[in-house]
């Protein structure tokens, strides 16, 4: 297996109805670039919410409590919402989405006013707790910025397959950072965003797509 088999299997999707399935998805996303904060703060907690947990799961926890819960709930209450919905840590993620709403305000206007995803990643790194490499990118790809690479589990699994990465037991910004210069030649080759490719690949390990 090489890069270029993996870019072989990205371009027979690309020949299916998951394609334009997958467009539809991305155009979704490009959408949101203009939506209110409220809508972008959803997303963050979404993303704040994926990390370790299940991404089907966290798509409906996001559905029940929705942005105005998000924003209003103490605490408290939301701790109890999210173990009510099965989340695996409901304490701690009820605390990073109340700490993040510092910054729910000035969202919009934050992503706006970098050059480019790869600063913006950093912005959430440092001032969004609980926000990793992995979140981070997931978030800004959810709200329309395609140039950062979501690497979790699946994505992993599936380089490892094709022999392109070797497996390690953490995954350490440098490793992260190594593992995204991987997949932009991949991206490259297939004329495609990181962020969309994510959503080839992520089907190709899964057979889903998700968001």
């Amino acid at each position: 297996m090489t890069l270029n088999s993996l870019v072989k299997q990205v371009n027979s999707v690309k020949k299916t109805k998951t394609s334009k399935l997958i467009k539809e998805r991305m155009k979704e996303f490009a959408e949101k670039k203009k939506a209110t904060n409220s809508t972008l703060f959803s997303e963050l907690c979404f993303c704040l919410l994926t990390a370790n947990f299940d991404a089907e799961k966290t798509i409906r926890v996001q559905k029940e409590i929705r942005a105005k819960g998000f924003l209003s709930l103490t605490e408290k209450q939301l701790s109890k919402k999210l173990k009510q919905l099965g989340h695996r840590f409901p304490n701690t993620r009820a605390k990073y989405i109340v700490e993040a709403r510092k910054h729910y305000k000035e969202l919009k206007k934050v992503l706006n006013s970098f050059n480019n995803d790869k600063e913006r990643r950093e912005w959430l790194l440092k001032n969004i707790k609980g926000l990793g490499l992995k979140e981070a990118s997931h978030f800004l790809r959810n709200v329309g910025f395609e140039n950062v690479a979501i690497i979790d589990f699946h994505i992993i699994d599936l380089l490892v397959k094709n022999s392109l990465i070797e497996k390690s037991k953490a995954l350490t910004k440098k490793k992260y950072l190594e593992i995204e210069e991987v997949l932009e030649k991949i991206a490259k080759k297939t004329n495609l965003s990181l962020g969309e490719l994510d959503l080839f690949l992520w089907f190709l390990e899964t057979g889903k797509v998700l968001k």
